[in-house]
């Protein structure tokens, strides 16, 4: 079993760090003393006041501008962060989008863009990484799904396709790297406590709480706090799981 306390010799990737989930990702590697470099696309400003914020409490972490649906922006992504520190050994992919309507009023676009940055995004980034850690035989890749992508949810046709492929690359990913000392694991949370939740009506988020039998949203930090485990100290043998943080609602 890996410690936490090993944790500061490691080099991250966190893909959509600058908010949300990410940004709690972000910082409890940073704070486990692992050197961190995140990717944002939009959200500038935040990124560099999460860089700025730990860089002040002593911790060193790396923003870059990227999208991860274009194979290229990856491909240099991934090599600029081997060339700077020289390796990657925990990769999250976590960035992530929703474009929710009906499948009636879902455009072509709505659903590229969704499976672009959400699946596509994270065959592009882990298969620029995959080939350094299969040299080292040794990695651990956390994939962020939903649990959108086991239930499906109406209103996210694009979004629950995403998520559950994301599940099936999980399973076949931690096959094909078992035996070179790769742990692939999938985490799938209901409603996160995040701004689009907050950005809800009333009664879209009661009705979205009233088969959570905690009947309170998962906050970000719980998400955090299972991918931390995943990317440290969990057993090397725990690989290919879908660890999933409902609050209880998906008890038959």
């Amino acid at each position: 079993m890996e410690g936490v306390m090993a944790m500061k010799y490691k080099i991250a990737l966190v893909t959509g760090g600058s908010g949300g989930i990410g940004r709690c990702i972000v910082s409890d590697l940073a704070r486990s003393g692992v050197r961190v470099a995140f990717t944002y696309l939009n959200n500038e400003s935040k990124a560099l006041e999460l860089k700025e914020q730990l860089m002040s409490e002593g911790f060193e972490t790396l923003p870059f501008k990227v999208d991860t649906g274009s194979f290229s922006e990856a491909k240099k992504l991934v090599e600029s962060i081997i060339g700077l520190w020289g390796r990657i050994d925990i990769l999250v992919n976590n960035a992530g989008i929703t474009r929710d309507k009906s499948l009636i009023m879902m455009t072509p676009e709505d659903w590229k863009e969704v499976l672009d940055t959400n699946l596509t995004g994270i065959y592009n980034v882990t298969r620029n990484c995959i080939f350094h850690m299969l040299k080292k035989k040794s990695g651990r890749i956390v994939n962020i799904s939903s649990v959108s992508g086991i239930e499906g949810l109406p209103g996210q046709c694009n979004y629950s396709a995403s998520k559950a492929g994301i599940i099936g690359f999980t399973r076949a990913l931690a096959k094909e790297t078992a035996a070179y000392g790769i742990s692939v694991n999938a985490v799938a949370p209901g409603g996160v406590k995040t701004e689009m939740i907050d950005k809800m009506q009333d009664g879209a988020r009661e009705a979205l709480l009233a088969n959570v039998p905690m009947r309170r949203f998962c906050q970000p930090e719980e998400v955090s706090n299972v991918v931390l485990y995943l990317a440290s100290n969990s057993p090397a043998y725990l690989t290919g799981s879908v660890i999933v943080l409902d609050g209880g609602a998906g008890i038959g």
